[in-house]
């Protein structure tokens, strides 16, 4: 399970972002975006409608080399991939807490619309 930046031709470190994962190589665009392009599970693949490589790495204007590198690192399931998504589930149960902390701003229902 090498995900090392030094192992990949078009994936590295982003320094200037919170996430660990690795991004495309000159873009902000996570692995894992790639990969749930490719593999996702709410868009069933069919010979009517499929979802390649090809077609993602076209979509997102990167080399067709940079999409298969990102599934391949996904696909090693790399720790970064799941500290970065517990990092934005907690980040939701903050914001719902917070917003359930605040109070409903007061609406004048006295008013009348003509």
């Amino acid at each position: 399970m090498q995900t090392a930046n030094a192992q990949w031709k078009h994936l590295w470190r982003r320094p200037d972002t919170r996430y660990e994962q690795l991004f495309i190589k000159g873009t902000h665009i996570r692995a894992r975006t790639i990969y749930g392009q490719i593999m996702s599970e709410e868009e069933p693949r069919t010979a009517e409608c499929p979802r390649t490589v090809e077609d993602v790495a076209r979509d997102f204007n990167i080399p067709v080399e940079a999409a298969k590198e990102a599934v391949a690192y996904c696909e090693a399931d790399p720790i970064e991939l799941k500290r970065d998504y517990e990092m934005e589930e907690e980040s939701i149960r903050r914001m719902e807490r917070e917003n359930k902390l605040r109070k409903p701003v007061a609406q004048n229902s006295s008013r009348s619309f003509k």
